[in-house]
């Protein structure tokens, strides 16, 4: 009978020791893999859960144009504006052409509810304006990046007070929409 509990016992401390190894090796190969290190520092850096932080090149390009100033109507470093932003981001990102001013960018798009909102949708304000004026790109757990006209390139929260009052609604950009880009 001892034996036999001895046995069953030195089976249970083996088993939990390989189960052990391997989870520990996975975790290795989870911090060594170069994607899920960048995907864990721009979810540090952007305030997005790492699960969110999907498309690297989306987040990589994001981070370099963090504190751009604004300038309306500029689109290169030195001054951006928010649809020069977000256009910049679908040609570099997403290989797709969009229009260049925010309402028009709005004809492109399905219209979605905050709720169903994807990394990469648009999300569109109409800040004291009857009409679209401002454009961000969403990141996920309810962050977006945009061109603030006061902070320049920033990462915001769709829960703050300010773009809460003024988000209009979000978009994917159609289908039918990229199909036309690609065959023009």
């Amino acid at each position: 009978m001892i034996k036999k509990f001895l046995l069953s016992s030195l089976i249970v401390l083996c088993s939990i020791t390989i189960v052990s190894a391997q989870s520990k090796t996975k975790e290795t190969n989870k911090l060594e893999d170069p994607d899920n290190l960048a995907s864990q520092y721009f979810s540090q850096v952007m305030g997005v859960a790492v699960d969110a932080t999907s498309n690297i090149k989306l987040y990589k390009f994001i981070y370099e144009w963090i504190g751009t100033p604004y300038r309306f109507g500029g689109n290169t470093k030195k001054g951006i504006d928010c649809s020069a932003f977000t256009k910049a981001i679908y040609d570099k990102v997403f290989n797709t052409t969009i229009l260049r001013n925010s309402r028009d960018i709005f004809s492109m798009v399905n219209p979605l509810p905050k709720d169903e909102l994807r990394e990469g949708d648009l999300v569109f304000f109409k800040i004291k304006s009857n009409s679209i004026t401002h454009i961000g790109i969403y990141l996920g757990d309810n962050r977006f990046a945009h061109a603030s006209s006061s902070r320049g390139v920033v990462i915001s929260n769709l829960n703050e007070p300010y773009y809460s009052r003024y988000f209009y609604k979000g978009g994917r950009i159609l289908d039918s929409v990229k199909k036309d880009l690609i065959e023009e």
